[in-house]
């Protein structure tokens, strides 16, 4: 994977991260939509990582 992939899956990490905040800081929490966020963000994590 070259450098320029590498930091767009790192930019769309730091998103997902920006979204899972916003979501934990909301009065009652989405549950699901948490899980889903924290799954993608998982996902980018293995790819730059390259698991």
């Amino acid at each position: 994977m070259d450098k320029g992939q590498v930091e767009a899956l790192a930019s769309k990490h730091a998103a997902l991260q920006a979204q899972i905040d916003s979501e934990e800081h909301r009065p009652h929490p989405d549950d699901t939509i948490l899980h889903r966020l924290k799954k993608q963000k998982l996902w980018l994590k293995d790819a730059i990582t390259g698991h």
